[in-house]
């Protein structure tokens, strides 16, 4: 796999019930900018999504936010970002961000983030996306999560090696050792 130059990370519009999501956020963002890596995420200024948007662009990173019409009129957006990408549906904004990043990080968040990683991994399921996908599962937030894709595919519904499609990290220096290897094999 060639260097990861842009990543694209799903992540929640609210700040959630505990500090370490948002810390979790900001140490993602300072780590894409101290390596130059572009992110890709769905343009919001509020909750996570700005945790981490402010993280990058405080480092002197590159931030493409992606936002449908719909959202970008009810003002929710960031509004100081490298570039934005308005889109008409939520539909498109899911296909540009998956075409603009060479990997995926999924961050704590609600159902867009769920509908978000249930896309990409179904994208996986059906071999039609090549490029890693990680969750950061800062706090044990996604273990409820985990639990029930393991009992999808024990009851036969996912392939055995549906646990091979994501790779689980618990701190941001594991996602980027991570994608290191990704990009070696």
């Amino acid at each position: 796999m060639a260097a990861v130059a842009s990543l694209c990370v799903f992540c929640g519009s609210q700040m959630g019930a505990n500090p370490a999501y948002a810390e979790a956020a900001r140490s993602l963002g300072a780590g894409l900018a101290a390596r130059g890596i572009t992110l890709v995420y769905g343009a919001g200024g509020i909750g996570l999504m700005s945790q981490l948007a402010d993280a990058v662009l405080a480092g002197g990173g590159r931030v493409v936010g992606v936002i449908p019409e719909h959202l970008a009129r009810r003002e929710v957006q960031h509004p100081g970002l490298s570039e934005t990408v308005v889109t008409g549906d939520m539909l498109s904004r899911k296909r540009v961000m998956f075409d603009r990043s060479d990997g995926f990080v999924i961050l704590p968040g609600g159902f867009g983030t769920l509908d978000e990683f249930f896309e990409v991994l179904t994208w996986k399921q059906l071999d039609q996306l090549a490029k890693p996908v990680l969750v950061l599962d800062s706090e044990g937030y996604w273990e409820p999560l985990f639990d029930l894709l393991g009992h999808v595919t024990a009851e036969g519904f996912a392939p055995p090696a549906a646990p091979r499609f994501v790779t689980v990290v618990r701190s941001t220096d594991d996602v980027f050792r991570a994608l290191d290897e990704a990009e070696g094999s």
